[in-house]
């Protein structure tokens, strides 16, 4: 007799024999599972953690099959559990059941109690269901899981999502911000508003296909240092616009016109070595009346005072400071950068904190300098010219923050020592060139 490799079982001494074997890798929804359940078995004074769950890009794959049963358990009731609980199959039941029990990130200090939150549940085990889910043997959400995801609409998506799947889901519609952030697209020396290429360009858009799904978000090219180069311009933003959207419609709406009016084809924004044709560029921007910009990390102000640039230097300095800061160790921003950056990722460390509750914290660091942090509503009640400050968006408002005043009498210091000395989970540090 022989095993499969061939080795005679009459051979003396051990045989070994290699053999495939499949092991369960936990994935993304089970971490968030287990997470959850342990923070609801766990709480004390009925407070309960909140578990999050984010799918970026939902539309882009086929919901029906990722989700699979696991779509039964998207119905809630009014408890917010999910109202029809489903069964595991053995291998995920196994590993609920063992991570329960012994993985050092989920093991339960307390069983799951969770009786009378399903009507007239039965068992298919004999138990009770807060035993079945600690068990692994039937799958149900906690309310304190929240599966939230990102999609967006102008995207042309392989696979529609049917509207069985749509009505399980809260919709938050998040409208274009063309004023995120400072930045221009750089041509031959010139230096044009990003922000109004995207309200005259979108408008063209709406007006031309009657339809928002092809309007540009901001973020829709990335910016070097707050600045898109003319080959990435033209390359991603305008090949996008000839290709996807002006193509197919009356050339009456296009943008792709010259300053008298002329139709421009694509090949125009290319010379015939290949680099871009700066001067189409530039005619074309002109033709749509494009805001031009000073710098395009500098706001235009009209008081007296210096406005410095994101290194914290003011137009007269000499021998100017170019020190990069990083928030948790990414990034190589300048000194009037900084405070933004933080405040963006604490807002996204804490999204379930309130602008309200990120307004108190950061405020109560001091003022670092004049309006460090502000509501929308003091930020628009201000009469001054002085309004240098970024936009980020915090739930369903905006929060300012200061980007000038820095640079100067350690300012930037004071800024890292402050953030560093608080439990926010923010570093803040120099990067050493």
């Amino acid at each position: 007799m022989v095993v499969n490799n061939g080795i005679s079982l009459q051979e003396k001494g051990t045989i070994t024999e290699k053999r495939i074997v499949y092991k369960f890798i936990m994935q993304a929804f089970l971490k968030a599972y287990l997470g959850a359940w342990k923070k609801y078995a766990d709480r004390k004074n009925d407070e309960v953690d909140p578990q999050f769950l984010i799918i970026e890009e939902i539309n882009r794959g086929n919901c029906a099959q990722i989700f699979g049963d696991l779509f039964q358990l998207l119905d809630r009731n009014d408890e917010y559990f999910s109202e029809y609980p489903i069964e595991s199959d053995t291998d995920l039941q196994k590993e609920i059941e063992r991570a329960f029990k012994e993985h050092k990130n989920y093991k339960l200090e307390s069983d799951i109690d969770v009786e009378d939150v399903i009507e007239e549940y039965a068992s298919n085990y004999d138990a009770t269901l807060s035993e079945d889910i600690q068990h692994g043997r039937v799958l149900l959400l906690p309310p304190n899981l929240y599966i939230w995801a990102t999609m967006n609409t102008s995207d042309q998506s392989l696979f529609p999502i049917d509207s069985a799947f749509k009505r399980r889901w809260e919709w938050k519609y998040i409208p274009i911000d063309t004023k995120k952030e400072m930045w221009s697209i750089a041509v031959e020396g010139e230096n044009y508003s990003w922000t109004s290429f995207l309200e005259i360009a979108n408008e063209r858009v709406l007006k031309a296909t009657s339809s928002e799904d092809k309007q540009l978000g901001f973020y829709f090219c990335k910016a070097q240092n707050n600045v898109i180069s003319a080959e990435t311009f033209v390359s991603k933003v305008l090949f996008y616009l000839w290709n996807d959207v002006f193509k197919d419609y009356d050339e009456g709406d296009s943008i792709f016109k010259d300053s008298e009016g002329k139709q421009l084809s694509f090949s125009k924004f290319y010379n015939t070595d290949g680099s871009v044709n700066n001067t189409t560029v530039k005619e074309l921007l002109t033709a749509l009346g494009i805001e031009k910009t000073v710098n395009s990390d500098v706001s235009t102000s009209t008081t007296e005072e210096d406005e410095e640039d994101e290194d914290g230097n003011a137009p007269s300095s000499i021998g100017k400071n170019y020190d990069k800061y990083s928030v948790n160790g990414i990034g190589r921003y300048g000194k009037n950068r900084l405070a933004t950056e933080s405040v963006r990722k604490y807002i996204e460390l804490n999204p379930y904190m309130t602008a309200d509750e990120v307004l108190r914290n950061w405020k109560s660091l001091g003022v670092i300098v004049p309006h460090f942090i502000e509501s929308k509503e003091e930020y628009d009640a201000r009469t001054d010219n002085s309004k240098r400050s970024y936009e980020i968006p915090c739930g369903d408002t905006i929060i300012y923050v200061a980007h000038n005043g820095y640079g100067s009498n350690g300012k930037v210091d004071e800024l890292m020592n402050a953030v560093n000395n608080m439990d926010w989970g923010l570093a803040l540090a120099k990067v050493v060139a």
